[in-house]
């Protein structure tokens, strides 16, 4: 969940261009996620995890990469790079705070509905409920991210993978090949043998770290290929075909019955006959084949082309550029209003005007909040906050 401001390398004698598509695309999966941790309305019907395997969750892991490692790869280019780790981690420990304040917001909007509104509901919903069964576990958990509530689950994610960032980033800038490939490795163990970081007092994390790292590292070796000049994956006409067909094969699977229970059939055949589960099923928490793929699909097609990148930098699409700068401030604001829409539902069930009106209340509030934050001083010196720029051109084709 980055959106620590990086530099864009070009040409000696060039204009600095500025793409648009990340911080767009990164706007556009904020919304998306809002509108999904608000279950039971409408709206969720036309976001992107109804027309493929992958959803905003996917997507936004593979850009905080990207924008980590345009951001922090340089720092790491020297032989003791202790700078650059301490502004990783300063970044974590923000991120840490910042999950913290969701948890205890939500706590305080539950207790609240409970109290003000006679709606006692949310204090039993999400895991809140272990706060009255077992206090002192839940004491010892929130803190320690052993214990996360329903829908808080993304920023634990995102500070385990920058905990670990510096070391894979030194790495990657010396020898990325062999960083994916062990990435890889790792990954493929962790969907394999359900890796993951236990939970406490019981169970374990809902998103795998061992597993999500891998499109976390993707994002890295991308970013930083793109803070040098090059190409991670080259621009291939038969790639993008074999990407298109496979989003155009999700698509029917996820929208035409009879292909997706034909499809899921036929995935359950193979894995009777010795497939491995995480080939031939769609399970989350482990990023499964199919996820993976299709976010890489897409990924690669709205790099290639060139018509996304041009609505990008429409004025339709600032409001998501805007939503995607402040991605953290906008990612938590968005957090903590998603449990009281979710507590007034719970008084009120699936209403279509309402719901409407919640929603797009919580959106406009997020917009004037990053456009408020925007321009808001920095917390040394007084100057104005920097705005963080995207990926260039190239840095998105490479996240395919």
């Amino acid at each position: 969940m980055s959106d620590a401001p990086v530099s864009i390398p070009v040409a000696r004698g060039q204009p600095k261009l500025r793409d648009p598509r990340l911080d767009v695309l990164r706007g556009i999966a904020l919304v998306m996620i809002f509108i999904n941790h608000v279950p039971g309305n409408f709206w969720e019907d036309w976001t992107s995890r109804n027309f493929g395997f992958s959803d905003a969750a996917e997507g936004f892991v593979l850009m905080a990469g990207i924008s980590a490692g345009l951001a922090y790869s340089s720092g790491f280019r020297v032989r003791w790079p202790w700078q650059g780790v301490a502004k990783i981690w300063r970044r974590a420990w923000t991120l840490y705070l910042v999950h913290l304040l969701v948890t205890f917001g939500a706590l305080a909007i539950a207790a609240a509905l409970a109290v003000f509104a006679d709606m006692p509901a949310m204090l039993w919903k999400h895991g809140i409920g272990l706060l009255f069964r077992d206090p002192l576990g839940f004491l010892i958990g929130v803190p320690t991210l052993g214990f996360q509530i329903g829908y808080a689950n993304i920023l634990p994610l995102y500070f385990v993978l920058l905990m670990a960032a510096p070391l894979v980033i030194w790495c990657a800038v010396r020898r990325p090949l062999w960083t994916l490939a062990a990435s890889v490795a790792l990954w493929l163990a962790a969907t394999y043998f359900r890796l993951t970081l236990p939970n406490y007092p019981t169970g374990g994390w809902q998103f795998s770290p061992p597993a999500w790292q891998l499109l976390f590292v993707l994002g890295l070796v991308t970013g930083i290929a793109a803070k040098q000049g090059r190409r991670l994956v080259p621009a291939r006409r038969w790639i993008m075909a074999l990407a298109v067909a496979f989003l155009l094969l999700s698509l029917a699977w996820m929208t035409v019955p009879v292909i997706g229970k034909t499809g899921n059939h036929l995935l359950w055949m193979a894995n009777q006959n010795g497939v491995p589960g995480f080939m031939t099923s769609f399970n989350k928490p482990y990023l499964n084949l199919p996820r993976l793929l299709h976010l890489l699909a897409l990924f690669y097609v709205l790099a290639s082309w060139s018509a996304v990148r041009d609505a990008c930098a429409s004025r339709a699409a600032a409001p998501f550029a805007l939503l995607g700068r402040q991605a953290l401030p906008v990612f938590a604001l968005g957090s903590i209003s998603i449990y009281l829409i979710q507590g007034i539902k719970t008084g009120t069930g699936e209403n279509f005007a309402l719901d409407t009106m919640m929603l797009g209340a919580g959106l406009a509030l997020q917009l004037a909040f990053a456009a408020a934050r925007q321009h808001w001083p920095a917390d040394r010196g007084g100057a104005a906050r920097a705005v963080p720029a995207p990926t260039p051109p190239a840095g998105l084709a490479r996240a395919a």
